[in-house]
């Protein structure tokens, strides 16, 4: 793909990106315009928390929906080609049996290769990419997901900056931390009868139908890596609810061992200051910043535990409000901590 053609899909990226609402319906659109570019049969488009990695928005289109429970186990299972260690777009083309996700999942439905794309910055990992072919990538559709890397991850970081919009009218569950309980398998052994009304706000399905728990099944996947040494990020997710509202989704074994709680709750200030900072492309400083001022200390009290001037803090502040789009000290910790401006 030569520059000139590099050139026009990344202000294809841009512009689809600026006009987006809401991630799901971005990443379609922007599928869409992958599969011209880099031929594939199915996909798997994973939302991470920008921290630990772990998966917290799927949008995927497998051949069997009914295992969608058993592809996320092997896939956070399965070293080879991990989001957690990829720098560059790679195939597992020869190296199929070498993956036990190919072996046990895809291999059944012709699949024959698997490009796979790690969505990541400074600021932490977004996302990845997982293209499913019946027929064999090429080093040039490698070329391609490269070249265009860059691009879907700052589209990925924006919408999730766009979570942080004001908050609105949309009502959560009034209830405190639920609980499903999933076995090894993932398969689901005990649910709250609230968390349905959780999981309805977190992957809403168009047809109204019950919600596969996704989000779940990728924090208690993380806790099973990590008991197999693969990975040792924390079993814990920070997603994002319509309205501005955030929740926060963590796995830990019980006994028996062959049980896993994992718990949804309402995301705590800290953890939604920490995932602000990250979406908005906020310096360390100005991170320790807003955190200070989230805590509850005064402008110079801050400066001071930071030692900084008062004149350099508030040259922080302007560059924080042009990030995130505000005017205000009170507007930007609204924003950030989900509160109605006063």
């Amino acid at each position: 793909m030569g520059k000139h053609h590099v050139g026009l899909r990344v202000d294809a990226i841009e512009r689809l990106t600026r006009d987006a609402t809401d991630s799901r319906s971005l990443r379609a659109e922007l599928l869409t315009m992958l599969r011209r570019e880099v031929g594939f049969d199915w996909y798997v488009w994973v939302l991470t928390d920008p921290a630990t990695s772990v998966g917290v928005d799927p949008l995927a289109e497998i051949p069997d929906r009914s295992a969608i429970a058993t592809t996320i186990r092997l896939k956070y299972v399965t070293p080879l080609n991990r989001w957690t260690s990829l720098d560059h777009a790679a195939r597992i083309g020869s190296l199929a049996t070498e993956s036990r996700l190919w072996r046990e999942a895809q291999t059944q439905y012709g699949v024959v290769d698997v490009a796979s794309l790690a969505l990541r910055d400074r600021y932490g990992c977004w996302g990845f990419i997982d293209l499913w072919s019946t027929s064999p990538f090429t080093d040039d559709d490698l070329s391609v997901l490269d070249s265009l890397a860059p691009s879907l991850t700052g589209a990925m970081r924006l919408t999730r900056a766009l979570s942080f919009r004001a908050p609105t009218a949309v009502a959560t569950p009034s209830s405190g931390p639920v609980v499903l309980v999933l076995g090894d398998d993932l398969a689901i052994r005990e649910q709250a009868r609230s968390s349905e009304e959780w999981l309805r706000l977190i992957l809403p399905q168009p047809d109204g139908s019950q919600p596969i728990p996704a989000c779940a099944f990728n924090v208690a996947a993380q806790l099973l890596a990590r008991e197999a040494g693969i990975d040792d990020n924390e079993a814990k997710a920070r997603m994002p609810l319509p309205g501005g509202h955030w929740v926060t989704l963590r796995a830990s074994r019980l006994d028996p061992h062959n049980t896993i709680a994992v718990t949804i709750e309402r995301t705590t200030p800290h953890d939604r200051l920490d995932v602000f900072g990250r979406a908005h492309g906020l310096s360390d400083r100005e991170a320790q910043l807003v955190a200070l001022l989230g805590s509850g200390v005064d402008t110079t009290t801050a400066a001071a535990r930071l030692h900084l001037s008062p004149h350099t803090v508030q040259d922080h502040l302007k560059a924080m409000f042009a990030k995130s789009g505000v005017h205000s000290r009170r507007e930007l910790l609204a924003r950030a901590l989900g509160a109605p401006v006063a």
